[in-house]
């Protein structure tokens, strides 16, 4: 080993490998994505990187959707996918961002109001974007003002209660918090929510028990538009803790630790919160930080809370996003306590019925009720960045319905009505790729990559059929069998959760506003930019709390090239040792010492390498650096105070 200029550690790897099969098929998978990627900006967007689609759009539902259709633009950049679409995602990243702000959603770049199921949707791309880098002065600015929106430091949009420590309408945005709603805000969701359940128990006119509630009916609409401004939309709710994703990527642009203390601050309160209401969390919380204030003292009821619309998944995932947050940025693994304390208060309320054990996933004013089978993939997420025995038997203690190594091809951006699992932007593969990373699922690779090229193919052939001309598309709210401002993820071809889980050592992101979260991420030395270099593939074997394993092959027989491998995915975790070891795990030469967060590794043709990689995790500060200077780097702008004296503009 030697060292890089004076600061970068560096392995050559020499013996010539024969390219396994799952290295060809990744590279197979890149190639096949970059083609994908222009087919579908070519087929959907403008030369500006606006999209092309209807001249209005009503109603507050609707940025979230556009950005998710194309927010793995950036991500693809970030593992390796050809260098043009940084630029691209960057466009349309623009692009969309004035398209909806002349609908009249977005102000000043981020929505108006909304939720943070949507805004966490939307704003992944904004996150993929960072991971992206070199950040550019554009970026930092951006992410302090938007983090602004939720600090309580924007007199334009006094989202947050400072004293109280609290979001004060799950409805916000620039605008500030919206405390009352009009018919026109719902209009868009008004045939979707047809076969919803009903936000209560006490709707003029609707049977509760059906399991319906008929939006378009106008009487019914004015009537629930009338009850959920009077006890749903002041105060916060459980799904605000998204807002910790936006305020942690500030923090990663520039480290200031008010960003940090905000995200413990408010999720020290949500566990305040919890423990005032007997352990389980409360998804209503009044403006005087009294639980059920608009609701008649009840805990449930809230907006996106236990009883309306999705009830359980809608409370652990904001929860796992804000404590996996905590820990990113805190070193501190305590941090998970509140996520886990409610999934142990969930699975202590299981009850069998016909043989299998289930769990309640809403709460109303009967009681528990919608009982379902427990879903690993939270517990999952928690091992993942905890590696405790904890978590690990929160996993087992969930019964097997159906074999976990199998591998399934989303056919939906939703769920798969057969295992259960979620598909959310088409990732449904968690739990065999968590069997995988314990040793159980060995030819999980190869066959994951393989379902991931017939994911694509069908993706193709979807966006390339009459339904995916956006020339044929209708003018309307809710056409065919989903929204039609959902088409750009039901067309989209560009999906890689394969990519994400054998290169980066992780489950892809939570898709309700969740970071990418990763042991690993690399670097193209010769490039100076993100992501594996062309013919590099990567391989993470096995995880442990202290090391990672992992396999590079350069599968250019013509070629050299050079990887910089960094601890964690954002930087937070540091190398402490390198060992080469063979492929029965047995060491090769001496250990390598090693204290940084990046390692190089050159690769000459046709050649590969197996490491084991000792590190301390969760050591360093998180940040978007990357391993060589910011040409762009430099200090925020300020504009002119008013004439009151208001606060400059950031």
């Amino acid at each position: 080993m030697n060292t890089q200029g004076s600061m970068m550690p560096r392995i050559v790897a020499e013996e010539r490998m024969v390219a396994p099969e799952w290295a060809l098929q990744e590279q197979w998978l890149f190639a096949t994505l970059n083609q994908a990627a222009k087919e579908f900006v070519e087929r959907y967007t403008q030369p500006d990187g606006s999209l092309i689609w209807q001249k209005e759009w009503p109603g507050m539902d609707g940025s979230d959707d556009p950005y998710e259709g194309f927010m793995n633009l950036a991500l693809l950049y970030v593992l390796g996918g050809s260098r043009e679409l940084h630029e691209v995602s960057r466009k349309i990243w623009e692009g969309i961002t004035w398209q909806w702000t002349e609908y009249g959603q977005i102000h000043r770049e981020f929505d108006a109001y909304y939720d943070w199921m949507h805004h966490g949707e939307g704003y992944l791309f904004l996150y993929f974007l960072g991971l992206a880098g070199p950040v550019t002065r554009k970026d930092k600015q951006r992410a302090v003002r938007f983090a602004s929106m939720y600090m309580g430091d924007d007199p334009d949009a006094p989202n947050y209660d400072k004293e109280q420590k609290l979001i004060r309408s799950p409805l916000n945005g620039s605008k500030g918090p919206r405390f009352t709603v009009s018919e026109e805000d719902w209009v868009t969701h008004r045939s979707i929510l047809d076969d919803y359940p009903a936000p209560y128990e006490d709707i003029p006119g609707v049977d509760f028990a059906s399991g319906k509630c008929p939006w378009s009916n106008d009487d019914v609409y004015q009537k629930l538009i009338a009850m959920m401004n009077e006890r749903m939309n002041r105060g916060d709710v459980p799904l605000n803790l998204n807002a910790t994703g936006l305020v942690a990527h500030a923090f990663m642009h520039n480290g200031d630790a008010v960003y940090r203390d905000w995200v413990v601050d408010y999720l020290a309160a949500w566990e305040k919160r919890t423990g005032n209401n007997g352990g389980i969390i409360p998804d209503n919380v009044g403006l005087s930080d009294v639980i059920g204030e608009y609701n008649d003292g009840k805990w449930w009821g809230g907006y996106y809370g236990w009883r309306w619309p999705h009830g359980f998944m809608t409370i652990i995932e904001p929860l796992t996003n804000a404590c996996m947050n905590a820990v990113l940025l805190t070193g501190d693994m305590n941090q998970l306590e509140l996520a886990r304390s409610q999934l142990d208060a969930n699975w202590a309320l299981r009850r069998e019925e016909n043989g299998q054990i289930l769990v309640p996933n809403k709460h109303g004013d009967n009681g528990w009720y919608d009982w379902r089978k427990a879903l690993p993939k939270y517990p999952v997420y928690l091992w993942t960045m905890s590696m405790a025995e904890e978590d690990l038997e929160r996993l087992e203690r969930i019964p097997k319905d159906h074999d976990w190594n199998e591998i399934t091809v989303p056919v939906v951006s939703g769920r798969d009505s057969r295992t259960g699992r979620e598909t959310k932007h088409y990732i449904g593969n968690t739990e065999p790729w968590f069997q995988y990373i314990r040793g159980l699922n060995p030819d999980y690779p190869k066959r994951i990559l393989a379902a991931n090229m017939e994911l694509v193919g069908r993706q193709l052939e979807r966006m390339r059929s009459d339904q995916g001309d956006p020339h044929g598309w209708k003018s309307g709210f809710a056409d065919g069998d989903f929204s039609n401002i959902h088409i750009w993820q039901e067309m989209c071809p560009i999906y890689f959760e394969s990519l994400v889980q054998l290169t980066l050592g992780g489950p892809m992101h939570i898709s309700h506003g969740g970071l990418q979260h990763a042991r690993v991420r690399y670097f193209d030395s010769q490039e100076k930019r993100p992501g594996l270099p062309h013919g590099v593939s990567a391989l993470v074997e096995s995880l442990t709390t202290d090391s990672v394993t992992l396999q590079l092959c350069n599968t250019s027989l013509f070629d050299e090239r050079e990887v910089v491998i960094q601890a964690g995915g954002f930087g937070e975790h540091e190398f402490t040792d390198a060992q080469r070891i063979d492929s029965d795990g047995h060491p090769q030469g001496s250990l390598d010492e090693l204290k940084g967060k990046w390692l190089a590794v050159h690769l000459k043709q046709g050649s590969g390498i197996r490491l084991k990689l000792g590190m301390k995790r969760y050591v360093n500060s998180p940040s978007y650096e990357m391993p060589w200077p910011n040409p762009y780097a430099a200090d925020l702008l300020t504009g002119r105070k008013g004439e009151d004296g208001e606060a400059p503009c950031i």
